[in-house]
């Protein structure tokens, strides 16, 4: 690229001139795989940048109105949202003119209101909620249609502009919430209207969003409750979308749920029984896809650890924390027998094991500790005895490995039951499956650091000789091998 001054203007003045062709090479440019290509690409978009800022971003916004190939619409838009955030260096927003700004904000919005691709309008809803986060704090005159024109939409017979209002009101709760706060009883409004059952999944699946984003922008405990009118249909939003094989959307639905129950547990106080007891059925339905169980389980183990949020939560509700132990323990059965896992010594330490088993490993581990051991104890009391006397070795391994989980969190409990604890592991080293001995040695290890020294100092007695035992164990070296270590 030429450095002569006359030329990098002349150059600018070109791309930003009334035929848009040429500021839609530059942007095919910027995303060429020649590096060379993107490199002479990004040193003149900076020089358009620096030199006519307001002809940049109005460029950009003319092209993601009225540019025919995806792929340039997409980059406009991406762009234009690197250029209007106000966290970001090239904050453009201060260098345009009254008549600029106001032309960007037309355009936007038009374009929003026409734009076909669902990723491309997202991208756009982003760019839209970044701008107004940066503008309206300060001055909520700022863009005075903006507000206006999404309650418009949001009415709107189209699901499209349902969606795309709410999704822009979504972001909009989560980055400037209290600027909604005077809305508050329309958006309520607008939210059980739009988490009704008649209402198509993507608005839905947006009203969610929003709802739940608003709710968390809530300072005022008697705001919160105001909507509280929201949560049957909100739940009912991922029920339906389970029912109707939309595994995606409910996916997308328990990942906001998450959110809720980490940042304001204190909203599902009142109806706590019957959300838990959703989740828990979720997570025990195995015709449902692996991410979906999973996403449930995760939902009901953040409202336990939500303590300081809302303590003794879930202690209020021992039925659930025993379906979820039992859920746990079922997913540490999902373990192959692989060949790999016997020879291995430091390679292929992991054979065998599934992502279902490390989930409920981690899950035990986090209840654990959130819970504590006289909720947790109890269960697992309950429970374990039926897993090791069952004729399968993959209950006595699940049940050895939950102990060893549970230690870290409930180890003033277990401590006081610590003979009946190591009965039970010292058992599983004459255990006739390898995988179950190498088990029982983990989680001797793992109780000599979560209940030490008390388990050291009381029953080396024990403990010694049969570790001494595993390591006669030549046919398995596996076994031997962590003996050593330990």
């Amino acid at each position: 690229m030429a450095s002569d001054p006359r030329q990098n203007e002349a150059q600018v003045a070109l791309i930003l001139g009334p035929d848009t062709t040429h500021l839609e090479s530059l942007i095919s440019h910027l995303m060429s795989s020649s590096n060379d290509q993107r490199s002479q690409a990004e040193s003149l978009f900076n020089l358009c940048k620096q030199a006519r800022p307001e002809s940049l971003l109005l460029g950009l916004a003319h092209l993601l109105h009225t540019a025919p190939k995806p792929e340039t619409r997409t980059m406009s838009a991406i762009l234009l949202r690197r250029h209007l955030t106000r966290q970001q260096d090239s904050f453009l927003w201060p260098h345009l003119s009254p008549a600029g700004r106001s032309s960007l904000h037309s355009l936007l919005l038009s374009t929003l209101q026409q734009e076909p691709i669902k990723s491309i309008a997202k991208k756009l809803c982003d760019t839209i909620s970044e701008l107004a986060a940066a503008i309206l704090p300060d001055d909520p005159s700022a863009w005075p249609n903006l507000l206006p024109l999404l309650f418009q939409w949001v009415t709107s017979p189209e699901p499209r502009l349902q969606e795309v209002s709410l999704l822009i009101f979504a972001q909009l709760a989560h980055y400037i919430g209290q600027t909604l706060l005077p809305q508050l009883s329309t958006l309520h409004s607008v939210f059980l209207r739009c988490l009704h059952s008649s209402t198509p999944s993507d608005v839905r699946i947006a009203a969610l969003a929003a709802s739940i984003n608003f709710i968390q922008c809530l300072t005022s405990s008697s705001d919160r409750d105001r909507f509280q009118d929201l949560l049957p249909l909100m739940m009912q939003t991922l029920t339906e979308a389970l029912n109707s094989g939309q595994e995606a959307v409910a996916q997308e639905a328990l990942e906001l749920f998450i959110e809720l129950a980490g940042t304001e547990p204190r909203f599902l106080r009142r109806q706590i029984v019957d959300v838990v007891g959703s989740m828990l059925q979720v997570a025990e339905a195995e015709a449902l896809e692996e991410g979906t169980r999973h996403l449930a389980i995760e939902f009901v183990v953040t409202l336990a650890e939500a303590r300081e949020r809302a303590p003794g939560m879930m202690r209020k509700l021992p039925q659930f924390v025993r379906k979820l132990f039992g859920v746990l323990l079922n997913l540490l059965l999902d373990i192959e027998d692989v060949p790999a896992w016997h020879a291995a010594v430091d390679e292929e330490e992991d054979a065998g094991e599934t992502s279902n088993y490390a989930f409920g490993q981690e899950c035990l581990d986090r209840l654990s500790i959130a819970l504590g051991g006289n909720t947790i104890v109890p269960v697992a009391s309950e429970l374990l005895p039926t897993y090791l006397s069952a004729p399968e070795w993959e209950k006595h391994h699940a049940a050895i490995i939950a102990l060893a989980q549970i230690a870290e969190g409930c180890s003033k409990v277990m401590i006081k039951n610590l003979e009946q604890v190591l009965s039970m592991i010292l058992n599983s080293f004459r255990d006739p499956h390898p995988r179950v001995r190498w088990a029982a040695i983990n989680a001797i290890g793992q109780l000599s650091t979560d209940l030490g020294p008390d388990l050291q100092v009381k029953f080396h007695h024990l403990v010694l000789p049969a570790l001494a035992g595993a390591m006669d164990d030549f046919q398995n070296p596996r076994v031997q091998v962590l003996v050593i270590t330990y």
